[in-house]
């Protein structure tokens, strides 16, 4: 058994870093090409997340994230038909994949890479679990500063108010910033009890086996997105907006790393 949660492990260790490749390749692409790099960001980091989940904590926590990632594209699905939670939006048509009335599925698989590096940090930083989910909430926040302007700019998404943002990225409403924050709150939650529920999983390595690649994952999120946002994708208020959103669980992360590594 050990040997099995070694490998995937180090599946999760591979994956990660094909994301990264990746997205280091997503400022060089334009067109089709840029499609096709997104989606594949985008599985790369739903592999890296279930992966690491599976061999810290077994199939069936794995399973529960998974599930949980569907609650993301029920409210994507509801929110383009209704504005709510998010605000009103729309998808762009055939550009990443199949869809469900109107949402592209990869975007259930989005909520996984996104929100399970920020689950594993938060826990990290507090064992209580009221602070955990919060913060969770908030990093997802810090996440999407740097997501919705990278995706509205690349015109994956257009939002039908455009005018009251924050400076500088006034085509994305705050709405989308308060509905991310309650979806990502009852997110947190439930993996909070599904957590509870399922069987832990024996690590193989030290404490810090559970940390490493969501850790890895965040940090690179946090500080590569701010560099690519600032040097490469003419984003700066993004890379500001974003740097400082995601620091809200970046700087107490650079805190407990060392111990953790100990």
């Amino acid at each position: 058994m050990a040997e099995h949660r070694r490998a995937l492990f180090e599946l999760s260790v591979a994956c990660a870093m094909l994301t990264v490749a990746a997205q280091i390749g997503y400022p060089l692409t334009s067109g089709d090409g840029r499609d096709r790099i997104t989606i594949a960001v985008v599985l790369l980091s739903a592999g890296t997340a279930l992966t690491h989940a599976t061999a810290t904590r077994g199939l069936r926590y794995a399973t529960g994230v998974l599930l949980v990632a569907g609650i993301g594209l029920l409210t994507e699905v509801v929110g383009t038909a209704t504005g709510v939670p998010f605000g009103c939006y729309g998808y762009a048509v055939d550009r990443l994949g199949p869809a469900l009335l109107g949402v592209p599925l990869v975007v259930a698989t989005a909520w996984i890479g996104g929100l399970y590096p920020v689950w594993v940090v938060a826990g990290a930083v507090s064992r209580r679990t009221t602070a955990r989910i919060t913060l969770t909430a908030l990093g997802a926040v810090g996440w999407d500063l740097f997501l919705d302007p990278q995706m509205v700019a690349d015109g994956q998404w257009t939002w039908c108010d455009a005018g009251s943002g924050l400076p500088g990225l006034e085509q994305i409403p705050f709405s989308n910033y308060l509905g991310w924050f309650g979806v990502a709150l009852v997110m947190a939650g439930l993996l909070a009890v599904w957590e509870r529920a399922a069987p832990a999983g024996c690590p193989v390595r030290g404490r810090g086996f559970g940390l490493a690649v969501p850790g890895a994952m965040f940090l690179w999120t946090w500080l590569g997105s701010a560099l690519a946002h600032a040097a490469f994708l003419g984003l700066p208020y993004s890379a500001c907006y974003g740097l400082v959103g995601m620091g809200v669980l970046g700087i107490p992360l650079l805190v407990v790393l060392p111990r953790s590594r100990r």
